[in-house]
């Protein structure tokens, strides 16, 4: 479409674009009791829903009762997957109807359902594996993460990377002291979510058959169905819907730093972006953060900076870097007092100057399956790495970024405890949206 990157484009820019442990301690659920297999629902079940869904059941502990999807040829192709799972449309009908029969469920759809659908189960007591950004909301994660921890279920956030052998290296030389304390850090992303008109487009086109546009809009404001505007890709780059590319990535890239560092809250956050639209995301962002800092940080605060859209830092931001040195198109650099980790998104992690690090040792570590990790929990068996009291609050400072760049150049002061910006109230609308009329959900 004229308006829009093509699949191709973007696929091509974000190309190193798609797995890390937090320190909490097993916990029983008081959800479901323990048992062998795992009775579990699918909200979402196309793209990478389908995916979410067939490494779940790859655990080869897991019953597939349901299937939920808004397009029915979608829903009818999983069918075949998983035959005898009763098939639903709404994500309401099917956990009211099944609430009995299931322990868990993925949540596999556009950003803007993400904390309805898994508030909805994590109140009925259901483990949680949900998507990122987690939510598309600030206050939503706050309210997801505390839901999930009070009703002590298992939860996961689909940051799979988070799982793999290159994060969980980055993260074991980080908290080993590879390169000291770290003075500072930047992330970024090829990534690229807008449109070139900036502007909702005119009309409306048929609604394809078998495809139910009001369910898909669920708590969003109404719109019209354009072809090729929103379903099934191109939602991420509205802001109704999604997170454009720093909602999309951020999660994933901060993961190894959040989980190595134990970074604390964002205390102050400002902004630079290629527009500003009430109605779609930046072609790309410039966003600099001051977090508490933490035990692994030098001084009582870090600074970060978040980058996408194809920025990245210069190569004189760290003087540990060869001069022929070309940063990968997304990932991030850390800045510690003994050298700089360079950990692309997604690849070997490398540890500079090279001629310092060039013996030094990698971890052994043992296979580690994102999915399978969740399952396990789900079943009682220790708790997930990416688990919401882990990924809520980095979530929440990821969504802080695209709240942020809708007031390019004006330091936002972040209270966390009172979940509001405290010298500049008029982004405080920004943390909360209202739900469409009929689609109340209780906890949001």
């Amino acid at each position: 479409m004229s308006n829009q990157l093509s699949r191709r484009s973007f696929l091509k820019r974000a190309s190193a674009a798609s797995i890390a442990v937090p320190l909490i301690l097993p916990r029983l659920s008081l959800a479901s009791p323990p048992s062998s297999r795992l009775q579990h629902a699918a909200i979402g079940v196309g793209g990478q829903g389908a995916s979410d869904l067939g490494n779940i059941f790859s655990s080869e502990k897991v019953d597939v009762i349901a299937l939920c999807d808004v397009d029915e040829n979608t829903l009818n192709k999983a069918a075949q997957t998983y035959p005898g799972a009763r098939l639903y449309r709404d994500w309401r009908e099917m956990l009211d109807k099944e609430e009995k029969n299931i322990d868990s469920v993925n949540v596999s759809t556009p950003d803007h359902t993400h904390a309805p659908a898994s508030m909805t189960a994590i109140r009925m007591g259901k483990h949680v594996f949900c998507e990122k950004p987690l939510t598309h909301d600030v206050y939503e994660a706050r309210q997801v993460t505390l839901a999930a921890r009070k009703k002590r279920v298992a939860t996961q956030m689909g940051i799979q990377i988070h799982s793999h052998d290159y994060y969980r290296t980055a993260v074991h030389w980080l908290k080993e002291g590879a390169i000291g304390k770290v003075k500072e850090w930047h992330s970024w992303s090829a990534a690229i979510f807008t449109t070139e008109t900036k502007k909702r487009p005119e009309g409306s086109d048929p609604i394809p058959a078998g495809l139910d546009w009001d369910l898909w809009l669920g708590t969003a404001p109404e719109r019209p169905y354009k072809e090729k505007v929103y379903h099934p890709f191109w939602w991420r780059c509205w802001r109704d819907f999604g997170g454009g590319a720093t909602g999309d990535f951020g999660c994933h890239i901060f993961d190894p730093v959040f989980t190595a560092l134990n970074i604390g809250v964002p205390l102050t956050i400002s902004s630079e972006a290629e527009c500003v639209s009430e109605e779609v995301h930046p072609a790309w962002t410039v966003t600099r953060y001051v977090f508490e800092g933490a035990e692994m940080t030098v001084g009582k605060t870090i600074n970060a900076t978040w980058m996408d859209g194809g920025k990245m830092p210069s190569k004189d931001v760290s003087p540990h870097l060869p001069q022929d040195f070309a940063f990968p198109p997304s990932g991030s650099i850390l800045i510690g007092e003994e050298g700089s980790l360079i950990i692309p998104h997604v690849g070997e992690p490398a540890l500079y100057p090279v001629e310092k690090f060039k013996s030094y040792p990698k971890p052994e570590l043992a296979p580690l399956n994102h999915y399978h990790d969740f399952v396990e929990a789900a079943l009682g068996n220790g708790v997930a790495g990416a688990n919401f009291d882990f990924s809520g609050p980095m979530a929440e400072a990821v969504l802080l970024g695209n709240i942020a760049n809708r007031f390019p150049g004006q330091t936002l002061e972040w209270n966390a405890k009172r979940l509001r910006f405290t010298n500049f109230r008029e982004a405080n609308k920004y943390l909360k949206r209202s739900y469409r009329k009929g689609w109340k959900v209780r906890g949001l």
